[in-house]
């Protein structure tokens, strides 16, 4: 198996991340330094990335975790904040998040050993849907809510809207459901704001197949990893 696949596979990181770890002379097999993308790695081969050995993974495991707003989706931060992977259990930190939430975004959130499995869910053209729960202050009008759904440009941008409705109607807020094919960064709030729409909470409510049900906050389970 190809080196930075056989990375992928073990769950050390996707597979464009181990390219990046083989260039930086961080893969050693055998006692050797690997910088061979095309190495074919054996059953005998003994492969370390940072001193650590990697071992090959042959279940493919999935996780959901309800994530709490005022986490960021990183294993380290600059800034010293809360990051997802304080929520989760000591002998699962090594896990890849499948995608991001923003800092101040709620709800679902997967997790895997398999790198290329995670690169499944987020590359656009596999066209995964994510599905939000929005409040927003205000409310948008019907003939703005099309505009959405026809696709709308903001900042030279476009984004596609698969789903959007009205569900409950407050005195001065409103909950949308959104449905989006791709996770482009802070799309949603963007899409609400160019209507001058203040976005007071986030919710991912599904990923694809996969839903929160009925997580509590914080939350963190193992799932049924569906075959890709």
């Amino acid at each position: 198996m190809r080196l930075s696949k056989f990375l992928a596979h073990s769950g050390v990181c996707s597979r464009r991340d181990a390219e990046k770890l083989i260039k930086e002379n961080k893969v050693i097999i055998n006692n050797n330094v690997c910088n061979d993308f095309s190495y074919q790695v054996t059953e005998s081969d003994k492969v370390f990335v940072n001193n650590i050995l990697v071992e090959s993974q042959k279940e493919i495991e999935l996780y959901a975790l309800n994530k709490p707003k005022g986490y960021i989706t990183s294993k380290k931060d600059e800034l010293n904040r809360n990051t997802v992977y304080d929520l989760l259990p000591h002998d699962k930190k090594h896990l890849i998040s499948i995608g991001r939430l923003d800092y101040n975004t709620e709800g679902l959130l997967l997790f895997t050993n398999n790198g290329d499995y995670a690169r499944h869910y987020e590359l656009p053209k596999n066209k995964i849907s994510r599905t939000y729960r929005v409040k927003v202050y205000g409310n948008i009008q019907k003939i703005d809510i099309k505009k959405i759904k026809q696709g709308i440009r903001i900042d030279g941008i476009t984004h596609n809207v698969k789903e959007i409705f009205l569900t409950k109607k407050l005195k001065t807020n409103s909950w949308y459901t959104i449905k989006l094919i791709e996770g482009k960064n802070r799309e949603i709030r963007k899409i609400f704001e160019s209507f001058d729409l203040a976005v007071n909470r986030i919710i991912r409510t599904h990923y694809g197949d996969y839903s929160i049900d009925s997580m509590k906050l914080g939350e963190f389970k193992r799932l049924v990893a569906k075959k890709i």
